[in-house]
């Protein structure tokens, strides 16, 4: 059984930004910092804030790791796992993503 979900295509996203999805009726926030088909998953929904606002952060890099940064309340959660900066309990959920043909596939089930 396939539980992975094609959400949009790489051309979709301008490089440098995000947007959000809707997976399985959770937001998830799809993230292109580059202009390849380097694409990353998180939940879209800031801990902090209680809002659904990630896919409108910043994309920064911080020792050498991309991060997204709360256009609220400005913590950083690391692109490849979710984990927060500040403070690892309020780390987000992140999700396995592939490529194929240029389309954007998303895992359904986030990794925590």
């Amino acid at each position: 059984m396939s539980h992975w979900i094609t959400v949009c295509q790489v051309s979709d996203i301008t490089p440098g930004t995000g947007v959000c999805a809707l997976v399985n009726d959770e937001q998830v926030a799809l993230f292109r910092p580059y202009n390849d088909d380097q694409i990353f998953a998180l939940s879209n929904i800031d801990p902090f804030a209680k809002a659904s606002v990630l896919s409108r952060g910043l994309i920064a890099e911080h020792d050498n790791e991309l991060w997204i940064v709360s256009p609220l309340k400005k913590q950083h959660f690391r692109l490849t796992d979710g984990l927060c900066l500040e403070d690892a309990a309020y780390s987000v959920a992140h999700f396995a993503v592939r490529t194929e043909g240029g389309a954007i596939c998303i895992h359904t089930a986030p990794q925590q």
